[in-house]
């Protein structure tokens, strides 16, 4: 095993670390797994890598091969993030409740919520079962296995280094904790499938964890049963799903029986998005398109990003950024290409209803057959209170649907009963595709490549796609990957009471019976798995002026060019207005072609495109503000509040409110969320309750789809008492803050480091519709919008294009690159973010070498 060390440490350190990696190494027997060299001599080294640091601590990677880059990655990847990432391999182990008991909670939101421990731990031994699990590994490229056999290596390795004490002040919240041990290949493949699932099973956690069999019933029971469940049908007839909630977690007051359904979205209720915007060259005027990507995503847990860079010579060459525990870029760029994603509209699942045999509740009827479930017992060890551990056992079970998943909760009709089940079907359970589009991208040349690659794979799990390439005039926006295909003969044919009062539920998601072979998802000649849409049946376009996605469907990638016609799962056409947020995206690029912004010229240069990104806006005060000012703040100078539309809550008295002085901070806020605006929060609390009332009540100028723009648009002076109460009750909420009315928003937004509160700007893309996304779950009057709490604010962020002979990429990794407090890189990277300073990340191996901040390491066993 061999080690050098070089800028930054001492001789003295570097010679401690040796000997503390040798004698682990003789320790773990790793000696073992070396390849001789043929000659009796030093045996070579099985894995070998340079990691080099840039600026903000961004690892450059180098190594000779595939499993070598795998290796340098996952010992990065643990020197920055050694807690989160051994914490989150109990979750996808299914091992929390052995450590932390089954009541308490994942610690760190994700794409799975944060449920139990208990029920994470069943769903995950459930869903990732072992068998699953040989099949998608069986299915990955040979070079996918040596990387990721590398990452298990590398962070192995350093799991060794510290428990042998290395690095002696780092991460001391974990490093002696009995949880923090080696993982094996099949775990990181383990945590890359769970991916898969944000868009379908990752929503229903504690519905499949706890979808046991109930007992089997008597004929007699049986048709008592079937009465049951045929009154609750009637009862859950005609029901539609609640309004999302706010980050005061509050329900809209119109909430039913429905708001107990999982939410559908990637990111649970308050659902998270991206931003992300290809200029062709008729934009940029230069020879180079450019791309701009942001994804708001989390800021702490197993699903926040990783800035790295890979290389292996003539091989790879590709940096950007992937979740922590995967050694695959997701989004980034190499030598001639760049891309992006945001969570697309479409539907990923479906559930079928099943008809149960008598007297058999764990066998259902298809096509007059019995069909017997495949069962699953699962064991789970569980901390007691007095620290002992004991297991707990729950079968569960699967149709050739999927999981059975219990949804009792949202009405008793729809729970796992003798006569009926519901089984959950997530079509990336059987698309083990999804890494090698990645893989085969990270090495593509050409923006044709590019395309082919996706349309070949057609495995992309959840996210649309933008892409730029060197030497190509257009830009490339497709959400073209793994969706199911069920055709509108289908949704009307296979509908029972039941599936179709839970698909009104459930917009767009595909809920049939069970018990006919018919309403089996349909195979298109072009499909890559069964059950699948074939991607001539999915949105593309190609554009040199631009193309852009926020969240909302494929439709307007751009105005210019409305994409329609295709499947109704897909999301929706022109059929119902889009967010602030998508229209504002579309303002800020038309707006800089047309010159019209307020910056220099009107191309979309990279330092233009920077900072209009960053700006701040929110269209809902552009639209709005003066009017709602015009509205409330004319005399009475009085607002009396009877609740809070934002939690429900009541006052008894009712509140008498003097507006007089927020009227005047609303009167001068210049619009805005940077550092210094004042009065963003007071707005940002006005909206939040203003937005629930129904948009058809709410605008006197309904959508159209003829201006998707600037519709709906102007306030309905019909609901002047209704704004007033909000904002009274927006008053309120602020001087029970303790900020001033007039506080700046770098006062009331920011990233808590231990005791400092690091400044910050922007806001939440729904309701207010600001396009630089910083939405935090705190409340503003629990000590203000700390964004370490974030499920949706800016993350990775990268502009990147294609000068000649050179690759041009700034970045900012929002939340900074490690965990440890310890770290240099605990809040540099965050710092820079507040201060606006985006990083330009050398790509080239001469300007690897000449970063002011580089040092190397290499590791090799």
């Amino acid at each position: 095993m061999r080690l050098s060390v070089r800028r930054g440490r001492s001789p003295l350190y570097a010679l401690t670390l040796a000997v503390a990696v040798g004698s682990a190494a003789l320790l773990a027997g790793c000696g073992g797994d070396d390849d001789g060299d043929g000659d009796g001599g030093t045996p070579a080294s099985k894995y070998s890598a340079e990691i080099r640091r840039t600026a903000m601590g961004v690892p450059h990677i180098k190594a000779a091969d595939w499993g070598g880059a795998g290796y340098g990655y996952g010992y990065a990847q643990a020197q920055d993030d050694l807690c989160t990432i051994a914490n989150s391999m109990l979750t996808f182990r299914g091992e929390r409740a052995r450590f932390f008991g089954a009541d308490a909670v994942v610690p760190f939101q994700g794409t799975i919520g944060q449920p139990k421990n208990i029920d994470s731990d069943f769903y995950h031994r459930h869903v990732l079962n072992d068998e699953v699990m040989q099949r998608f590994v069986a299915a990955q490229p040979d070079k996918l296995k040596q990387m990721v056999a590398g990452f298990a290596a590398g962070y192995n390795r350093y799991v060794r280094d510290i428990k042998a004490g290395a690095d002696s002040t780092a991460h001391a919240a974990c490093r002696n904790e009995a949880w923090v041990v080696p993982v094996t290949d099949t775990d990181i493949f383990r945590r890359m499938y769970a991916a898969h699932f944000a868009a379908g099973y990752s929503n229903f956690v504690a519905q499949i964890a706890n979808a046991t069999a109930p007992a089997a019933a008597s004929p007699t029971m049986a048709s008592a049963a079937r009465v049951k469940v045929a009154a609750a049908t009637a009862a859950a007839a005609g029901k539609s799903r609640a309004a999302p909630r706010s980050r005061d977690g509050a329900p809209h007051p119109l909430t039913i029986a429905t708001a107990h359904l999982p939410d559908f979205q990637v990111g649970g209720n308050d659902g998270v998005g991206s931003n992300m915007i290809g200029f062709g060259t008729a934009a940029t005027g230069d020879a180079s398109p450019l791309l701009f990507g942001n994804p708001h995503w989390y800021w702490r847990g197993p699903d926040r990003f990783y800035q790295a860079h890979l290389t292996v010579p003539g091989e790879l060459n590709v940096a950007g950024a992937s979740f922590l525990a995967q050694p695959i870029v997701l989004i980034g760029y190499n030598d001639n290409l760049a891309w992006s994603h945001t969570v697309s509209a479409a539907r990923r699942y479906g559930l079928f209803q099943l008809t149960l045999s008598p007297g058999d509740p764990t066998s259902y009827q298809r096509d007059g057959a019995a069909v017997k479930m495949t069962a699953r017992a699962i064991t789970v060890q569980v901390k007691q209170g007095d620290g002992s551990v004991a297991p707990v056992s729950r079968t569960l079970y699967e149709s050739q649907y999927g999981p059975i998943v219990n949804l009792g909760a949202l009405n008793p009709a729809l729970g796992w009963n003798t006569s009926t089940a519901f089984a959950i079907r997530d079509i990336n359970g059987e698309n083990f595709r999804v890494f090698r589009v990645w893989m085969r991208w990270s090495q593509a040349k050409t923006l044709e490549e590019f395309q082919t690659i996706q349309r070949e794979e057609s495995a992309i799990p959840w996210v649309n796609t933008v892409a730029v390439a060197r030497g190509a005039n257009q830009v490339w926006y497709a959400d073209i990957g793994a969706m199911p295909n069920v055709s509108a003969a289908q949704l009307s044919s296979c509908a029972t009471p039941l599936t179709t009062a839970l698909s009104a539920a459930l917009p767009r998601t595909p809920v049939l019976d069970g018990s006919k072979s018919s309403c089996d998802w349909q195979s298109d000649p072009d499909s890559k798995q069964p059950g699948a849409l074939g991607p001539a049946r999915m949105p593309s376009l190609l554009r040199d002026d631009y193309v852009l996605n926020s969240n909302d469907s494929y439709w307007l990638a751009n105005t210019a060019a409305p994409l329609t016609g295709f499947p109704d799962i897909l999301g929706p056409a022109g059929t119902s207005s889009i967010s602030f947020r998508t229209r504002l995206a579309h303002l800020l690029a038309q707006g800089r072609l047309a010159g019209t912004d307020g910056y220099a010229g009107n191309k979309a240069t990279s330092e233009t495109v920077r900072a209009l990104v960053l700006n701040s806006r929110t269209l809902t005060s552009e639209l709005f503000r003066d009017q709602a000012v015009a509205m409330f703040c004319a005399p009475p100078t009085s607002i009396t509040v009877n609740s809070d539309p934002a939690t429900g809550e009541t006052f008894s008295p009712a509140r008498n409110v003097d507006p007089t002085e927020a009227c005047a901070v609303l009167q001068a806020w210049d619009g805005k969320a940077l550092l210094a605006s004042r009065g963003a929060h007071l707005w940002d609390e006005f909206w939040t309750r203003a937005a629930r009332i129904p948009e058809a009540t709410l605008y006197a100028v309904p959508f159209s789809s003829a201006d998707p723009l600037h519709t709906p648009r102007d306030l309905n002076p019909a609901v002047k008492t209704t704004l007033q109460q909000a904002f009274g009750a927006a008053i309120v909420r602020v001087q029970a803050s303790g900020f001033a009315m007039n506080a700046t928003r770098g006062e009331t937004l920011f990233a808590t480091r231990g005791s400092e509160k690091i400044p910050l700007f922007g806001g939440c893309g729904q309701p207010q519709g600001y396009y630089t996304v910083a939405c935090a779950l705190s409340r503003l009057d629990q000590g203000g919008y700390d964004l370490n709490t974030a499920t949706s604010a800016n993350s990775y962020l990268q502009v990147v294009r294609f000068p000649a002979g050179d690759v041009e990429a700034y970045t900012f990794l929002t939340f900074s690159q490690s965990d440890d407090a310890a770290s240099a890189h605990y809040s540099d990277y965050t710092r820079a973010y507040s201060a606006g300073q985006w990083q330009k990340v050398p790509f080239s191996e001469a300007d690897i070498a000449k970063d002011t901040a580089f040092s190397t390491k290499t590791i090799s066993e």
